[in-house]
């Protein structure tokens, strides 16, 4: 019966005239759906107990720093207006109680509709961020269980990345980070639940929560191995014992806010997010190895006021944390050079990449200023490390991404002995501690901060240098008494030998760097024989220079390798009235104001 219909049916249709074929009617256009941010007006009405929303660890932070048990960017969204959103929009993607705003899907005419609500204060479309891990990976293959089988120098490596820190202090004065919390956000953290160098975390339960904010789980020892080899810097050790990182013994909140471990698009409510989900959970530092570019951005928007990203850091620290940001890898990039964000918020502590061979700025380590002249980077660390790789060994790597931990291990250890610091107190500190301090450019920052300085009443240095006037010149001359632990330097090394290891580095040095660069060898120099490799410490004989305008903007910096006392001439007319100049020489700085 049913073949019979529907032949019937095809007869029938086959008796009927033919007309000529409707041009076929256009479909209708699909609007597209894109990610936006809805900040709303308010939070008029909304209760919010903070004794159960805050941890205890949380709530002892607020109070040793003498903050408030809760300001209102802690108290939740208003119901009414996050309902309205809801029934506007294609679907919510998470919210913010620190900006009180709504991540969602939405179509213009949504937008549109969205802007007309009485509850909403503006809609703003979210910037698509490049989030790049700070490290480069150097390609090295080695056995699964490869401490028995380190060099002697990646040995040395692994020791030098704490001790140049003042890791021996720390650890004669028991400073391990024990007692604080450290947020560690991050790609993924492949490996760490099995990794021999982090054992103890676990088993010691150090990693007291994790959560992966991209795909809403607790998971994250999935996807990127990035994590790990940050964590390692944090806290890490070699099967001998030896230290990767200075806080071992420190709590740890994993994150993982990217999905993938190189260079993938992200969005920036999943660091927004974990920023605030560490403050609940009562995190004392937060460190982010994973630097943020954007094709939207200009160079000029790095001014820690423009990236949500940047503005979390900054509410962040007003909350109590320490924020510990990687300045990037772009220092050799020279359509970007300058740091990412959140590097660039003002309360963020920035940390570049020193190379351990030289003990200057790797090329890779990104550059300040931050806009508008601000200082940028903060201080500086190893940038080349022995840290974990994934598959259970260890392996040397490099990137901003690695000198961050570091630092951040060293202020866990400082905060540990010094509780009643604030959080932008215990940052000045770390500032000033530095080996450069008040010296700064914008390639070293401070240069390494320094456990000693930070524990213990600061040193007077006697000077090192002066600066003369030498006619319409200035000049800068290094003490003869600052040169004899060296040997003696002649004043000038054209009138008279120069004598002493110095005089003969020198010969191979690379040419004096132009204006607002400092001088790196291209090539690292051939390890001398294993048995037999120093242990570059203490910190280089460089001259350090910087020329400042009336507002402390560098117009130029330097570092010179000395080979003799007088050490820098400024012809006249390469200044401006009113600028400063500032030299530092082993631990001693001086300035001069010029005509």
């Amino acid at each position: 019966m049913l073949v019979r219909l529907i032949s019937a049916g095809l007869l029938a249709l086959a008796a009927l005239p033919l007309r000529p074929a409707a041009a076929p009617r256009p479909a209708a256009p699909v609007p597209v759906s894109a990610k936006y941010w809805v900040f709303l007006r308010d939070k008029q009405g909304v209760r919010f107990d903070a004794a159960t929303y805050f941890s205890p660890e949380a709530r002892a932070r607020r109070r040793r720093q003498h903050l408030p048990a809760a300001d209102l960017t802690d108290y939740p969204l208003r119901p009414d207006y996050l309902q309205q959103v809801q029934q506007r929009v294609d679907s919510v993607a998470g919210t913010s109680r620190w900006f009180n705003a709504v991540a969602c899907w939405a179509t213009p005419a949504q937008v549109a509709a969205l802007r007309r609500l009485p509850g909403v204060r503006a809609v703003e479309p979210m910037r698509r961020l490049l989030a790049q891990p700070a490290a480069r990976p150097a390609p090295l293959v080695l056995l699964p269980d490869s401490t028995p089988h380190l060099t002697a120098a990646e040995r040395q490596l692994a020791q030098r990345q704490t001790r140049t820190l003042g890791g021996d202090v720390l650890r004669r004065q028991q400073l391990d980070g024990r007692g604080l919390r450290i947020a560690v956000l991050d790609v993924g953290f492949s490996g760490t639940d099995r990794h021999p160098a982090l054992a103890h975390l676990l088993s010691e339960k150090r990693i007291v929560a994790t959560r992966d904010f991209m795909r809403r789980r607790p998971e994250v020892y999935r996807g990127g191995s990035h994590g790990t080899e940050v964590l390692a810097c944090l806290a890490g050790r070699l099967s001998d014992g030896t230290p990767l990182g200075l806080a071992p013994r420190a709590e740890y909140l994993l994150a993982r806010t990217e999905l993938l471990s190189r260079e993938t698009y992200a969005e920036e409510e999943a660091w927004l997010a974990a920023a605030e989900w560490a403050d609940r959970l009562g995190a004392d530092i937060i460190n982010s190895s994973l630097g943020y570019t954007d094709t939207r951005y200009f160079r000029e928007q790095m001014d820690g006021r423009t990236s949500l990203v940047a503005r979390a850091a900054n509410l962040a620290v007003r909350k109590g944390m320490l924020v510990v940001c990687a300045a990037g890898n772009d220092g050799d990039d020279d359509r970007w050079r300058l740091i990412g964000t959140p590097a660039d918020a003002d309360s963020a502590l920035a940390v570049g990449a020193l190379d351990p061979d030289n003990w200057l700025a790797t090329e890779f380590s990104s550059r300040g200023p931050a806009t508008g002249g601000r200082r940028k980077p903060n201080v500086a660390a190893f940038g080349v490390v022995m840290t974990a790789a994934p598959r259970g060994d260890v392996q040397e790597l490099e990137g901003t991404s690695f000198a961050a931990p570091l630092v951040a291990g060293l202020a866990a250890c400082v905060w540990q002995q010094q509780r009643g610091l604030k959080a932008m107190e215990l940052f000045e500190r770390l500032q000033r501690s530095a080996t450069l301090y008040p010296y700064f450019d914008y390639a070293h920052g401070y240069g390494l901060p320094q456990a000693g300085r930070c524990l213990q009443a600061p040193v007077v240095v006697a000077p090192t240098l002066d600066i003369r006037a030498a006619g319409a010149d200035v000049q800068v001359v290094i003490r003869p008494e600052a040169t004899l632990a060296l040997r003696p330097l002649p004043l000038f090394a054209d009138s008279v030998a120069a004598v002493g290891a110095l005089a003969e580095s020198s010969r191979n040095a690379p040419a004096v760097p132009r204006p607002g660069r400092e001088r790196s060898s291209a090539l690292r120099p051939a390890a001398a024989a294993e048995a037999q490799l120093p242990l570059p410490l203490p910190y280089p004989d460089y001259c350090y220079w910087h020329l400042a305008d009336a507002r402390g903007r560098l117009r130029r910096y330097e570092v010179l390798e000395v080979s003799q006392r007088a050490v820098l001439r400024l012809p006249a007319g390469s200044w401006s009235s009113g600028d400063l100049l500032r030299v530092h020489y082993r631990g001693y700085t001086a300035e001069y104001r010029l005509p």
